[in-house]
């Protein structure tokens, strides 16, 4: 117990430091999904392998096909004396979107005291690059206090989870032998409450979708020809507008052919949690769908959606252009729940696009990919050393709860390298992640860094039993 106060107290008085690090790693424009970002992304990785190395991790950033990966393990493994710890994380951030909308510069951060609460603002500060700061914290002032860390220990940094994770398959499959480990843990979900601490067992799969409706015409003017060409924006608004019905039920034919309903013992347990005071304070849900039948919780977490995530078309500048535009383009995110194939999805969807389609316009679809639902065991013993050491920290128990978020590594390590995965953070809704003004608290930047070193501590204690 002396030795774990020690490191605690490391944590505390190193904390300026701390944040002053994690500063500079958000002051980087780490996009991924914009290719002119590229150098950033990898200045970033590079940053990351900088920081693990110095706390004495050999590290490495692996070029992928495209972003690059920060892979780091501890220099001298003990193969059966102690556990293999994996902790995932990934640095790559969301657009910044209108920058008009964002009142701290979202690459230029700062600590701002609001109401006697300092936060940090920028793009990237809450997701995910406070959370994978979290674990890299915990294991330098381990690793200071004890000239060691609590166990075997293997970094994985993503440059790609913002825009689905494509290289991650092959990553997985070419470095399986350096991955192998007995628990991943995924440090990108969120509390249950300010002051109350959760862990993930159960995430949505995932599909993007870019549909671009074309008609026989170039820009047109809309006076000569507004009552008879075709207009895109008009057939792919009427498209969109009938993907739910009037229940709110998704109206894809074959969408819900492979989903089971929610378990009643499951149902009961997310309508408790659902009565917990000020849940949904942080967003107003009027006008929003919510398919018959399910409440807030269930519909969030245990069944099945599609969302349109822009729209794009004709004139977009200024001042006013009055013509039909050629095309119109819109994205959609579709998450997906235990039994759903994200390809099958994908052609459904498709199919649904093409069958209303005038005769004389056409389509063209971009996606690929995507990561199927994971419901993880709750059986894990990493699972409850995890959980004690929340409570230790936080002084309330861990609430195991479901996410609409999708996080494909999980999936991945589930299935292909047959890891134990146990998800793990400390955002919360209320930090406008992938919004304007993305922000975190510094406190709950600080106990989530303790938080990391009681599991430690349970885990190096049971081991050492």
């Amino acid at each position: 117990m002396a030795d774990m106060q020690s490191v605690l107290r490391e944590i505390d008085e190193n904390f300026d430091v701390s944040i002053r690090k994690l500063l500079e790693l958000i002051s980087i424009p780490s996009i991924s999904s914009d290719p002119s970002n590229g150098p950033d992304i990898l200045r970033a990785a590079e940053w990351l392998a900088e920081a693990l190395s110095s706390i004495d991790l050999v590290a490495e950033v692996i070029q992928t096909k495209g972003h690059p990966v920060v892979l780091a393990h501890s220099s001298e493994p003990v193969p059966g004396k102690r556990p293999r710890l994996l902790f995932y994380g990934h640095y790559d951030v969301q657009p910044v979107g209108e920058l008009e909308q964002w009142t701290h510069a979202p690459f230029e951060p700062a600590v701002i005291e609001e109401d006697g609460v300092h936060r940090i603002y920028g793009r990237g500060a809450s997701d995910s690059k406070s959370q994978l700061w979290t674990f890299i914290e915990a294991l330098r002032a381990w690793r200071t206090v004890h000239g060691d860390f609590p166990a075997d220990i293997v970094v994985v940094l993503e440059g790609e989870e913002e825009c689905g994770s494509p290289s991650l398959p092959d990553f997985i499959a070419a470095h399986r032998h350096a991955l192998e480990c007995d628990v991943a843990f995924i440090c990108d979900a969120e509390m249950w409450s300010p002051t109350q601490p959760a862990i993930t067992t159960q995430l949505k799969g995932l599909v993007h979708e870019r549909v671009t409706v074309h008609t026989p015409n170039p820009d047109v003017h809309s006076g000569h020809y507004g009552a008879v060409a075709a207009n895109p924006i008009r057939i792919l608004s009427a498209i969109l507008a009938g993907l739910h019905d009037e229940k709110g039920r998704v109206a894809i034919d074959g969408f819900y052919d492979d989903v089971q309903d929610i378990p009643e013992a499951l149902r009961q347990k997310w309508h408790a949690l659902s009565r917990h005071p000020g849940l949904f304070d942080d967003i107003d849900l009027t006008g929003g769908v919510l398919e018959e039948g399910y409440s807030v919780l269930e519909a969030m977490w245990g069944r099945p959606t599609v969302d349109i995530n822009g729209i794009t078309g004709g004139n977009q500048g200024p001042g006013e252009r009055s013509v039909l535009p050629a095309s119109a383009t819109a994205r959609l995110s579709f998450r997906l729940v235990a039994g759903q194939e994200p390809e099958k999805i994908r052609q459904l969807f498709r199919t649904f696009v093409e069958s209303r389609l005038p005769k004389g316009c056409r389509v063209d679809f971009v996606g690929q990919g995507g990561s199927s639902a994971v419901v993880l065991s709750q059986d894990s013993p990493f699972l409850a050393a995890a959980a004690r050491g929340l409570e230790l920290e936080w002084e309330q128990p861990a609430i195991l709860i479901g996410t609409g978020g999708a996080i494909p590594l999980v999936q991945q390590f589930h299935e292909v390298l047959g890891a134990e995965c146990v998800v793990i953070g400390f955002i919360l809704a209320g930090d406008a992640i992938h919004a304007p003004d993305e922000r975190y608290d510094t406190e709950r930047l600080r106990r989530g860094i303790r938080s990391w070193v009681r599991i430690f501590g349970d885990i190096h204690g049971h081991t050492a039993n």
